[in-house]
This record gives C-alpha cells, sequence and structure tokens, in this order.
C-alpha cells in the first residue's frame, strides 16, 4: 500500500488491462490453430498396409511383413514376416513404436479382438479389433511351439 501512495507502483487502467487480455487470447487462439495445422499432438492411425510396414521396418530394421491386420481404428497392427516372427504395433505419442512378440508373449482372442502382453511393463497390453484374431493366436502358438523345438 506504501509503493502505490509513493507513485511507484501504479494499477494497471481497465482498457490497458483489456487489450493485454485480448492479444493474449489472441496468441494462445493462434498458436492452437498452428498446433492443429501441423497436426501436433494428434494420436497417428495407420491408413495402409503399407503404413504398418513402413513402421514396422522403423521398429525392427529388416522386418519385412508378408501378413498384416490392422486395427479397426487404426491404432496398430500385427503382422508376420517369412520366416514366421510376429511383430505388434502400437501408437507411441505421435509415432508408432513395435516389438518382435516372442513365445514367452501371451497372446489369445477374445470375440473380434486380439489381446496380446508381451510381459514389458512400458509396452503395456496391446488390444487389436482384427477380421479374424484366432489367425493370430495360432500363429504365435507355431512360433512358442518351434521354440520349445
Amino acid at each position: 500500500m506504501t509503493m502505490l501512495r509513493h507513485g511507484i507502483c501504479k494499477p494497471m487502467e481497465p482498457t490497458g488491462f483489456l487489450v493485454q487480455f485480448l492479444v493474449s487470447l489472441l496468441a494462445i487462439a493462434a498458436l492452437a490453430a498452428l498446433t492443429y495445422w501441423l497436426k501436433l499432438g494428434s494420436a497417428p492411425t495407420l491408413a495402409s498396409h503399407d503404413d504398418a510396414r513402413r513402421f514396422a521396418d522403423q521398429a525392427v530394421s529388416g522386418f519385412d511383413a508378408v501378413d498384416c491386420a490392422i486395427d479397426q481404428d487404426g491404432h496398430g497392427a500385427i503382422m508376420s514376416d517369412a520366416h514366421g516372427r510376429l511383430l505388434v504395433l502400437r501408437p507411441h505419442g505421435s509415432r508408432y513404436v513395435g516389438r518382435i512378440v516372442e513365445g514367452s508373449a501371451v497372446v489369445h482372442a477374445d470375440e473380434e479382438r486380439l489381446l496380446i502382453d508381451l510381459g514389458e511393463k512400458r509396452f503395456g497390453p496391446i488390444s487389436l479389433t482384427v477380421g479374424d484374431p484366432q489367425i493370430w493366436v495360432d500363429a504365435h502358438q507355431r512360433l512358442k511351439s518351434q521354440n520349445h523345438a
């Protein structure tokens, strides 16, 4: 209170406050529009098998998918290569990460959903809605039997 009496700190004029508020609001709206235009922060979706194959190769160099099932909403995929290896993709931020599905993973079907738990806490369980999830459960069973042979 003493500082106001001596003229050191002056209260902001109502019109100055309004102008500052409106300029700040305009700046926030501009940043939100820029974020939307650059598609920052949006969850990625897989639009095609080519997208899934490209992300799979980025996740595991040299993984050449011969069969692929993309989640109904495009939020993941499972694929196999010519050697019978399985790879699962899931979104992570604005990109995809992938892991090889080992024989120790838990893979089962629940109606139209394929449920995969790789046993990695950081990767977490994956649930994919695919056409025939039992095909992938069977592929995993073949993988498990090859590993035990």
